[in-house]
């Protein structure tokens, strides 16, 4: 028997009725405005259309004069506080902030030392409680090259482990996703690991978690060889995990944790759901085609300042004749920001610092003048309802490259920074006890009349 999904007889016949199968599954596309079917749960301005309530953050795009919709700058607030307040806040205390917004996002309120205090220690237990056995036989074996589907895999054989996996009571879920928290880092470095010993056959090493260091401070202890890192790269690893915590209930990948929570499922399914969501290239996926655009602008444009050079890649890319010919420019615009990310925003202020301690000056500027360009060319390619600005993927990829983190863990980096949310809406849909979410679908085909085998063509 073959070890290879691809490989037996049953391959050509698939190949042959893939065209049957995607003529029958096609909708005619004027149905959708005719039944005013909000496509992607969103009208036709943009904006998402109305599915449910959350306390746990807020984002604002615009304000209403008059009653019409002006653009503004963009503002995002966990639990009510502004996420630039937060950043600035730990930053002049030097102080690493992920853990402060865990809290703060499950509790309701930054926490004082002690509380803080409490929480570090309990991550840093959780760390250490994975079994032996759990690394040999499930993060070892079979390892994927893509990681987050080993990180998914790795949650949902959790479920094995725990003796309590389906107990849906606040203390429980708590318990259970402040362990996620805790073993995230280790899934997706350890993973990474692995796929390298086995893909790659590259050296294989596994640094146990310090319990003195910082989720940010862990990442690259495990991650690099020799363990070293400098304190602006631990602080700026640690904000991207802050920018990265949580983004609202619409989102795909929270939206699928509320509703695959929303069935009264156990805390690992939900969580390996958002998981799958967030891999797709149009979410968290994002940040890893930003780099590799980016490193195909740099070996097609000789000049990289030169902006008639750099502008002319970009019109090639929209029309798609260039790079992967989506006809996307990766990292700019948002589905609900228009004048700018505040979460871009903040991290490009710390971006220029990192270049400038590793020699990639030059890199750097090639990213500002790309998002000083991008928005007028997408203006003159397309007809857009909003304006353009980069978004967190923008930088973020600029930010990994720089502190050496492979292209494969960028995902998972946003993935150990949102399970932060994820947790926070997990437990707010429980503890509101809503009804499962089922939007309607309106059934559009033809009724068929049953033929009889000897009468079929």
């Amino acid at each position: 028997m073959s070890n290879n999904l691809n490989a037996g007889y049953e391959y050509d016949w698939i190949h042959k009725m893939a065209s049957l199968c995607e003529e029958s599954s096609t909708i005619d596309s004027t149905l959708f405005a005719k039944y005013e079917v909000k496509r992607g749960l969103r009208d036709l301005n943009g904006q998402g259309v109305l599915t449910g309530l959350t306390e746990i953050s807020e984002i604002r795009s615009y304000t209403v004069v008059d009653r019409e919709m002006i653009p503004c700058e963009g503002k995002l607030y966990y639990q009510g506080i502004d996420i630039e307040e937060i950043v600035d806040g730990f930053l002049a205390e030097k102080r690493f902030g992920f853990e402060e917004v865990v809290y703060l996002l499950l509790f309701g309120k930054l926490p004082n030392s002690e509380e803080l205090e409490e929480l570090n220690t309990m991550l840093a237990e959780f760390r250490h409680s994975l079994p032996t056995s759990f690394v040999r036989d499930i993060i070892m074996k079979a390892p994927s090259s893509d990681l987050m589907n080993t990180l998914g895999r790795s949650v949902l054989t959790l479920y094995s482990y725990d003796d309590r996996a389906d107990d849906t009571s606040t203390e429980n879920v708590l318990r259970q996703c402040l362990q996620l928290v805790a073993l995230f880092p280790m899934f997706s470095v350890y993973g990474y690991h692995a796929a390298c010993y086995f893909h790659e056959e590259s050296s294989f090493f596994l640094h146990p978690p310090k319990k003195e260091y910082s989720t940010a401070e862990n990442i690259l202890h495990m991650l690099r060889p020799d363990s070293k890192f400098t304190s602006l790269e631990a602080k700026i690893l640690d904000i991207a995990l802050v920018l990265h915590a949580e983004h609202g209930g619409g989102n795909n990948s929270t939206f699928t944790d509320h509703v695959v929570t929303s069935s009264g499922t156990d805390t690992y399914a939900a969580i390996s759901a958002a998981l799958g969501s967030l891999k797709g290239p149009r979410h968290g996926g994002a940040n890893r085609k930003v780099s590799m655009m980016f490193e195909d602008m740099k070996k097609r444009v000789k000049d990289w300042e030169d902006e008639e050079e750099v502008e002319s890649y970009l019109t090639a890319l929209l029309n798609r004749q260039i790079f992967d010919k989506s006809g996307l420019i990766y990292g700019m615009g948002h589905a609900v920001y228009s004048i700018s990310d505040p979460r871009a925003r903040t991290f490009r202020k710390f971006v220029q610092k990192l270049a400038e301690e590793k020699g990639m000056q030059k890199e750097f500027a090639l990213y500002n003048l790309v998002e000083n360009l991008a928005p007028k060319v997408i203006a003159n390619e397309r007809h857009i309802y909003k304006g353009v600005s980069a978004n967190i993927d923008f930088y973020s990829g600029l930010v990994y490259s720089m502190l050496e983190i492979p292209l494969e863990m960028y995902t998972p980096l946003f993935a150990i920074g949102r399970i932060a949310g994820w947790s926070a809406h997990r437990i707010e849909e429980l503890v509101n006890a809503g009804k499962i979410i089922r939007p309607a679908y309106k059934a559009v085909g033809r009724h068929k009349p049953y033929v009889p085998m000897a009468e079929r063509e």
